[in-house]
């Protein structure tokens, strides 16, 4: 690259016109690249001070070197200003506030000062190469590429796309995979970031997407559109489950993507090191999807729980280890699947969970409403499980209770209502005794049950609800696919995440405690406007 510097105005643009070439780049980013080290080594030769501007003609090879300086009436700065007398010398009719040229002659490079040039010419190429290669494919994330892997480090496989260079990172590689160097690999483009060593294109051959594009890939139909895959779980090498449907009722979704004999499921399995996939078709209906999920185990029951976003399946005793898997691997893919966590119980476990369920709101009823056993049993009976719904439905849904008339309904009620009131009264009268702050009781949303809990985990003021994200407030808890009970890690789960907040209701609670900040800061914006005035009062004073 140094001959670059030295060679005649013919040779200059015939390497311009190589290196542009070769690395992929616009000729006029290697000409203004040559143009900036002619300017750095001229400024070494007359002067660092000096505003020394190069140009190499794009068409003839010319170069031209000149001095850039301002016409003033009293030099201060030799470097770059001229007086007036001196500037008619160099431009007839200068005047003061020009910017006029001063010719240089060509300079005759040392090895110090071309080693010099040629350095900067490689920083601006590979610079334009780097960018070149993010616009290339910061687009292009959750396309499939395929490259040849160059070398293996620490574990993560580096693959050559040819213009660029991408990573298959460790966790995203599939597990006992073997890749050598020079093996063709198929790998999704998960993400592009630039950054200041170059672009970095992280691949993936673990990640779902990686199946649903092979698919697509290998069935005509999913690549048309007429199938769509709407749901895709994977536990890479080993099972995955992928949820198809078809938008042509004369198409077999199913069917169309085993293939003829299952050619085409057996190309995908094939790119996926033997990965077995089980194909579903997928439903609107949660309950249908769930048990097609769960197959080939046999489903009795669904419960779905859409506030706690949990679903509750119950299977005959002989197929409970075929529904949760061989270490729990088809009730995880399922629940990845279907979004929600799956709670797997048996006959026998669905109804003693029951019969406690039926003991406890019976005996709460009793309580809470004064009433006899059997009373309490026809309501649990009948779908009432809280206080909440006996205080708050329709009277008329109590009413029609066999047995019951509308007195007994609105007496019920009027009793529900004043057990909640009580229990209201009992949380308040805690909160307090915890020191909680008034001040959050008229938040949004917040119940005094909602305040007792939050005063247990040290939130009693404003500022500290305030200083809380709306994760930390009401994410949900993660349930375990083989548990029955939430997980009681800290990090995994809101604060009030038990009473089913949603996300805007828990970010207008959080907005609602910040709300005092910008009253406090209106007044002291307030004041500091005024400031300058009273002062100005005062010095007239």
């Amino acid at each position: 690259m140094a001959t670059a510097i030295s060679a005649n105005k013919a040779e200059l643009l015939a390497i311009a016109d190589a290196v542009a070439k070769e690395k992929l780049i616009d000729r006029e980013i290697v000409i203004e690249a040559m143009e900036d080290a002619i300017q750095r080594a001229a400024r070494t030769r007359y002067g660092a001070e000096n505003d020394i501007r190069a140009k190499i003609d794009t068409t003839a090879g010319d170069l031209r070197l000149w001095r850039v300086v301002e016409v003033v009436e009293l030099v201060e700065d030799y470097f770059k200003q001229v007086s007036v007398a001196d500037a008619q010398k160099l431009q007839a009719g200068a005047v003061v506030g020009d910017f006029i040229v001063d010719p240089l002659p060509n300079i005759e490079f040392g090895r110090i000062a071309a080693q010099a040039a040629k350095q900067v010419i490689f920083q601006k190429v590979r610079d334009a190469e780097r960018d070149r290669q993010y616009e290339e494919f910061k687009d292009r994330a959750g396309e499939i590429i395929t490259g040849v892997v160059k070398r293996v480090e620490f574990g993560h496989v580096v693959v050559d796309l040819g213009r660029a260079e991408g990573v298959v990172r460790r966790d995203a590689q599939i597990p006992r995979e073997v890749v050598r160097v020079g093996d063709r690999i198929r790998s999704l483009i998960l993400r592009v970031a630039r950054e200041t060593r170059g672009p970095q294109i992280f691949l993936s051959r673990a990640h779902p997407d990686f199946m649903k594009k092979l698919f697509a890939q290998e069935v005509p139909e999913i690549y048309d559109g007429v199938i769509e895959i709407k749901a895709a779980a994977r536990d890479p090498g080993s099972r995955a489950k992928i949820g198809v449907i078809s938008h042509d009722s004369s198409i077999d979704p199913v069917g169309a993507c085993v293939g003829m004999k299952g050619s085409r499921v057996q190309a995908v399995v094939q790119e996926m090191q033997g990965e077995k996939i089980d194909i579903i078709p997928w439903s609107p209906d949660t309950a249908t999807f769930v048990v097609n999920a769960l197959q080939p185990a046999q489903v009795s029951r669904v419960v779905i729980d859409e506030e706690d976003s949990r679903i509750e399946v119950v299977v005959p005793d002989d197929q409970l280890s075929l529904a949760i898997g061989r270490r729990g691997q088809n009730v995880r893919l399922a629940s990845q699947l279907t979004g929600s966590a799956i709670d797997i119980m048996t006959e026998a476990d669905a109804s003693e969970k029951r019969q406690k369920e039926f003991v406890e709101n019976s005996g709460l009823f009793e309580k809470e409403l004064d009433v006899d056993e059997t009373l309490a049993q026809l309501l649990v009976a009948e779908g009432f499980s809280s206080l909440e719904e006996v205080a708050y439905v329709e009277v008329d849904e109590i009413a029609a209770i066999e047995g019951f008339d509308e007195e007994l309904a609105a007496e019920l009620q009027n009793r529900a209502q004043e057990a909640l009131d009580r229990r209201e009264q009992a949380n308040r009268e805690e909160r307090q005794g915890m020191g909680v702050e008034d001040a959050l009781a008229d938040l949004p949303y917040l119940t005094e049950a909602m305040l007792v809990t939050l005063g247990k985990a040290g939130i009693k003021t404003l500022d500290d609800l305030a200083d809380l994200a709306t994760d930390e407030l009401i994410l949900k808890k993660r349930v375990e696919p083989r548990r029955r009970t939430p997980s009681t890690d800290p990090e995994k789960s809101g604060i009030l995440s038990e009473y089913g907040l949603t996300e805007d209701q828990g970010n207008e609670i959080i907005m609602a405690a910040r709300a005092h900040w910008f009253e406090d800061e209106a007044p002291a914006a307030e004041a500091s406007d005024e400031a300058p005035a009273n002062t100005a009062a005062e010095d007239e004073a």
